[in-house]
């Protein structure tokens, strides 16, 4: 039974209570007709209990059994009062109070309540930062977990919603998705929600439905969990240019009306802390301090948990990486971010092009899997159009040739575990390869050695 339903169960046996105690009195008044309407309540209102607890923990469940008890003792004593005979009002009451506190006792001890857990990913590349935590809740016999991937716009420059897109159908074979069309938010008021996206109508490159800001799931569940899609470089506090470069990764919305925040690690908690604090008044502290906790990001777990041997790798990919006397080329995954991209503008496309032409005059040795973040084409869209056809002219340059691997699949982890090297821009990336014991490069746009 839901933890609502359980005291709403509860609740209604303090009902029951106070109903026994003007039964009581309105018999010595003499009132059993009005007596007789509040019996009638209390077994109407027991009948339907008893409905509730049987859809949620079966027939015959011992709980249901002592409603029905109650209704007939009800049953007796109104039929009592109805043929005018002389009711012994104390006996009357005794008897009921224990039928009560029988009914009260069984709903506490027999009836175990059962969590409804919503997870809200939005972008199917991103699920990692959910998994393990959607695994253990699923696993949990007394858990009900429900993954509902939410739909989300790319913005055009003038900041309104342009193409929508939906990745529900790209979520491991494993893990059973829920339409999101299909789930009663208000209605069910899950007990927890999780959500990985926190920019709620602040994001500039993409949105997800309104529906689904954090500033309006509040109304539907009583804890609301923010998990980071990202993880960062390990950061010295003692060092505050870098602690100013990630604090607005902490100021945003989901932080902010979240009812908890699960973050990387301590030192970052203390970072989301100290920024939260600056932001909204050193009076908040104490606040900030018990709703941010530095328990580790999924996307950590998930990567000590994948092996390379259990990789479902494409052919076509495997005819990239294979020589052509069956041995493995090395491979290096190539990262490129949005960020980068957005800053540098035409500068950054040349050096892709750069890198692009160093390893294809090395495909024989190195195999490169270039793995683009997956919101950067939306990105540039909206806030650098300029870039947009260039960039989209070396990306189908780059896979008509067929002589490196592109992904833009939703399983980063697959391309973290089959590299043997990271190469590209710095991004949470880094931080997960670091983690893998792969060596890692951050590549210098200026830089430039494949194009003459």
């Amino acid at each position: 039974m839901r933890k609502a339903q359980k005291k709403q169960a509860e609740d209604f046996v303090q009902l029951l209570s106070q109903a026994h105690v003007e039964i009581k009195k309105t018999i010595q008044l003499g009132k059993n007709i009005e007596a007789m309407e509040l019996l009638k309540q209390c077994q109407a209102g027991s009948i339907q209990l008893g409905n509730l607890i049987e859809s949620t923990e079966g027939e015959g469940f011992v709980t249901t059994h002592l409603l029905e008890e109650y209704c007939e003792l009800v049953y007796q004593i109104h039929e009592e009062l109805a043929s005018n005979m002389s009711v012994p009002v104390d006996k009357v009451y005794k008897k009921l109070y224990k039928a009560a506190v029988k009914i009260k006792n069984s709903i506490r001890n027999d009836i175990k309540i059962r969590l409804e857990v919503v997870f809200l990913p939005y972008k199917a590349s991103m699920w990692d930062s959910l998994e393990s935590v959607w695994k253990a809740a699923d696993e949990d016999p007394d858990c009900d977990a429900y993954v509902i991937p939410i739909p989300y716009y790319d913005k055009n420059s003038d900041g309104s919603f342009g193409e929508i897109h939906y990745e529900g159908d790209e979520y491991p074979p494993n893990v059973p998705v829920t339409d999101y069309k299909k789930y009663d938010f208000e209605g069910r008021h899950p007990d927890i929600i999780f959500i990985h996206n926190p920019y709620d109508e602040y994001n500039f490159v993409t949105s997800i439905l309104p529906y689904f800001y954090s500033g309006n799931l509040k109304k539907f569940t009583d804890n609301l969990v923010y998990i980071p899609y990202f993880i960062l470089n390990d950061i010295n506090l003692n060092n505050p240019k870098a602690v100013d470069k990630v604090k607005s990764f902490c100021t945003v919305m989901g932080v902010m009306n979240a009812d908890k925040v699960i973050v990387q690690s301590e030192v970052m908690k203390q970072i989301y802390i100290d920024a939260m604090t600056e932001c909204v008044g050193e009076n908040t502290r104490k606040h900030w301090s018990e709703k941010i906790l530095g328990l580790g990001s999924p996307k950590m777990d998930k990567i000590v948990e994948i092996k390379r041997e259990d990789l479902q790798i494409p052919d076509k990919w495997m005819e990239i990486i294979k020589k052509q006397d069956g041995s493995l080329k090395k491979v290096v995954l190539y990262n490129t971010g949005v960020n980068a991209l957005l800053k540098q503008g035409e500068k950054m496309l040349e050096k892709i092009e750069d890198v692009l032409c160093i390893f294809e005059e090395n495909q024989q040795e190195i195999a490169l899997l270039w793995r683009p973040h997956p919101l950067i084409h939306a990105a540039i869209g909206s806030m650098r159009p300029e870039l947009k056809r260039k960039y989209d002219v070396i990306v189908k340059e780059y896979r008509d040739k067929g002589w490196g691997i592109y992904d833009d699949t939703a399983d980063l982890d697959r391309a973290i575990a089959m590299c043997d090297a990271y190469y590209g821009d710095g991004s949470s990336v880094v931080k997960l390869c670091q983690e893998a014991g792969k060596p890692v490069m951050i590549q210098n746009v200026d830089i430039r050695e494949g194009i003459k």
